[in-house]
C-alpha cells in the first residue's frame, strides 16, 4: 500500500537531511517533488496546488529551531498538512434515528455489499449498536441479495428482503418499518451499484433516500481507481448529498491519491476505510494514521488499537513477571502467538512499525508461525510446561506428530531458550530510566 507516493516522500526527505539549514533554493527544490509526488499519485490538481502552497509559506515563514534539523521540520509540515487536509481528527458517525439509518452507495464492484457487513460487524463490537440490520436493496446485480445473506449468517445480523419485490424504493420503506417494529437500532441498506450519469438508477437512489430520510449516506470509494473516485464522489455528492465516504482497498496497490484528495473535493470527511477482506478488517479512518502512513512512519496509531483490542492488561502484567523470572513456557508463547494472529497478518502487523516501511522487499513466511503451533500443540502437556526434558525420542514424536522434521524442534528449542535468557537479562524499566538518565516518558 503507498509504497511508490512513500518512496517518493522518503527520497525528498533524504535529499534534506544533509542540509545545514533551509534556503529559499533547497526548499523550492522540495516543494517541487513534493509536487510532482502528488500528481505521480493521482491527487487532484487543485488540492495539490493549494497542498504546495499551503508547505512553502509555512516552511519559509518558520526559524528552523537550533534543536530540530531542516529536514525534520520539512516533514513536520508536510505531516502536518496532509492531515489537516484529510481532516485532522477522527470523525464518527451520525446513528441518533430510530433506528439510525446508514445508507452505501458508489460504484458496482467497489465493494459496498461486504461492507455493509463489515460496518455491522464493527457497530455491534465498538460501535455500542445491539440489534443491527441488514437491507438488501441491491435488485440490479443477481447475486448481490445471496452474498449480502450469506455475510450477514457469517456475522450473526439477520438481513431483510422481499423476494420477487423489483422495485428498491419498496424494499427499502419495508426495511425501515420492520426494523421499526422489531426494534432494530440500526439499519444499514445496500444499494445497487450505478454511475452518476444514469439519470433513471440517481432518480431511483433519491427516492430510495427520502424514504428511509438516512442519518449517514456513504459513498464507497475503491481506492485503486484514484482521482477517478473523488470525481464520482463529488458528483454523488452534488446529486445526493453524501454525509462522507468509506475508503475501500486501501490494503492493495494504491497510489494514495483519493485518500489525500476526497475530503477536500467533496467537503465530506472520510468516516472508514477498508484494510482487507475479512468481514473484520475495517476501521475508522484516522488522518494522522494515514499521514503517517503516506510519510513511511508506520502506523502505531491502529497498531495500538489492535494491541488494546486483544491484549488483556492483567495478563499482559503476567506475562511480564514470567519473562522476567525466566518462568515463561511453551504454552504461554502458544496463547501469544494466538492473540496476535487474531490481529491480522504479520506482515502487516510489521507494516504498522516505524522504519518497517523502507523494507518493501522484506519476506515473512506466515507459514512459520502456523509451523511452531503445530509443534507445541503436538507437546504433551507436561512438556508444554517444561515438566520435562525434550529428550530425543520425545522430539522425534513431537516431529511426526507436527508433520515437521526434528531440525524445527531443534531450532524452536534452541530459540526458545536464547529468547527466556535474553529477557532474563533485558533491564527492568526502571533500570532502563536510571541507565538513560531520566523518564522514558518525558
Amino acid at each position: 500500500m503507498l509504497g511508490a507516493l512513500t518512496a517518493k516522500f522518503q527520497n525528498v526527505f533524504s535529499k534534506l537531511s544533509g542540509k545545514k539549514k533551509l534556503t529559499e533554493e533547497n526548499i523550492t527544490e522540495a516543494v517541487n517533488d513534493v509536487r510532482l509526488a502528488l500528481l505521480e499519485a493521482d491527487v487532484n490538481y487543485s488540492v495539490a496546488k493549494a497542498l504546495i502552497i499551503k508547505i512553502k509559506e509555512k516552511v519559509l515563514g518558520d526559524e528552523v529551531m537550533k534543536s530540530v534539523t531542516p529536514g525534520q521540520m520539512f516533514i513536520k509540515i508536510v505531516h502536518d498538512e496532509l492531515m489537516a487536509l484529510m481532516g485532522g481528527q477522527e470523525e464518527k458517525l451520525n446513528l441518533e434515528g430510530q433506528p439510525g439509518v446508514i445508507m452505501l452507495c458508489g460504484l458496482q464492484g467497489a465493494g459496498k455489499t461486504t461492507h455493509c457487513a463489515k460496518l455491522a460487524k464493527y457497530l455491534k463490537k465498538k460501535g455500542g449498536v445491539e440489534k443491527p440490520l441488514l437491507a438488501a436493496c441491491d435488485l440490479q446485480r443477481p447475486a448481490a441479495i445471496e452474498q449480502l445473506k450469506i455475510l450477514g449468517d457469517q456475522i450473526g445480523v439477520p438481513v431483510f428482503t422481499m423476494a420477487g419485490e423489483q422495485n428498491p424504493v419498496t424494499v427499502a420503506k419495508e426495511a425501515l418499518k420492520f426494523a421499526k417494529a422489531e426494534g432494530h437500532d440500526v439499519l444499514i441498506v445496500d444499494t445497487a451499484g450505478r454511475l452518476h450519469i444514469d439519470e433513471e438508477l440517481m432518480k431511483q437512489l433519491k427516492q430510495v433516500k427520502e424514504v428511509l430520510n438516512p442519518q449517514e449516506i456513504l459513498f464507497v470509494a475503491n481506492a485503486t481507481t484514484g482521482q477517478d473516485a473523488v470525481n464520482i464522489a463529488n458528483e454523488f455528492n452534488k446529486q445526493i448529498e453524501i454525509s462522507g465516504s468509506i475508503l475501500t482497498m486501501l490494503d492493495g496497490n494504491t497510489r494514495g491519491g483519493a485518500a489525500i484528495s476526497i475530503r477536500q473535493v467533496t467537503g465530506k470527511p472520510l468516516k472508514f476505510e477498508g484494510i482487507g477482506e475479512r468481514v473484520d478488517d475495517i476501521q475508522l479512518f484516522n488522518p494522522q494514521s494515514m499521514a503517517d502512513r503516506i510519510l513511511g512512519m508506520g502506523d502505531t496509531i491502529n497498531l495500538v488499537k489492535k494491541a488494546q483490542e486483544h491484549f488483556d492488561e492483567d495478563e499482559a502484567k503476567k506475562l511480564e513477571q514470567k519473562i522476567r523470572s525466566a518462568t515463561f513456557t511453551y504454552d504461554d508463547y502458544l496463547k501469544q502467538i494466538q492473540t496476535v494472529k487474531k490481529m491480522g497478518s504479520i506482515k502487516s502487523l510489521l507494516g504498522m512499525l516505524p522504519g518497517m516501511g523502507q523494507f518493501p522487499a522484506m519476506d515473512f513466511d506466515e507459514k512459520e508461525f502456523s509451523k511452531v503451533e503445530a509443534i507445541i500443540q503436538s507437546m504433551t502437556p507436561a512438556e508444554r510446561r517444561e515438566e520435562c526434558d525434550l529428550t530425543h525420542p520425545r522430539r522425534e514424536r513431537i516431529a511426526k506428530g507436527s508433520g515437521t522434521k526434528i531440525e524445527a524442534i531443534n531450532k524452536l528449542v534452541k530459540s526458545f531458550k536464547q529468547a527466556k535468557q535474553f529477557f532474563k537479562n533485558m533491564p527492568n524499566m526502571k533500570q532502563l530510566e536510571k541507565m538513560l538518565g531520566g523518564s522514558l516518558w518525558r
